[in-house]
C-alpha cells in the first residue's frame, strides 16, 4: 500500500476520533461548548486532509461509490461543522443546540461512520 494511502487512512481514523468525541459530547450535553466546536472542527480539517490524500494516493478515478459515500458524508459533516460555528458566532457559549440541529448532527455522524465503515471493508476485502 502507498504510503499516502497510509497516511490517509490513519487521518482519516483520526478524524472519526475527534467527530465521535465532538457529536457524543453535543449529544449528550445539547450544547455548543468549547470542546465540541474544538473537536468538530478538527474533525472536519482531518477528513478535508484524509479525503484529499486518499485522492492523490488512489489508482482509481475519483468518482467510485465508495466517493460518492464519502464526499457526500464529507458534506454532511461540513454542513454540521458551519452549523455549529453560526450557533457560537450568533450566540455566547455553552448555548443550547436546537433540537433540528441537534437530530441533524446525529444523522450526518452517522452517514459518516458508515462511509468510514464500507472504506474500511473495500480495503479488507482487496
Amino acid at each position: 500500500m502507498k504510503t499516502i494511502l497510509i497516511v490517509g487512512a490513519t487521518t482519516v481514523t483520526l478524524a472519526l476520533i475527534s467527530y465521535s468525541i465532538a457529536i457524543i459530547s453535543e449529544q449528550r450535553s445539547k450544547v455548543v461548548s468549547k470542546k465540541v466546536l474544538y473537536f468538530l472542527t478538527t474533525g472536519w480539517m482531518l477528513d478535508v486532509l484524509a479525503t484529499i490524500m486518499m485522492i492523490i494516493g488512489s489508482n482509481n478515478t475519483p468518482f467510485t461509490l465508495h466517493g460518492a459515500i464519502g464526499y457526500s458524508a464529507l458534506m454532511l459533516m461540513s454542513i454540521e461543522t458551519y452549523l455549529i460555528w453560526k450557533i457560537k458566532i450568533n450566540n455566547a457559549w455553552n448555548v443550547e443546540v436546537p433540537k433540528n440541529i441537534h437530530l441533524y448532527s446525529r444523522i450526518a455522524y452517522i452517514w459518516w461512520v458508515a462511509a468510514y465503515i464500507t472504506g474500511s471493508l473495500l480495503v479488507f476485502i482487496k
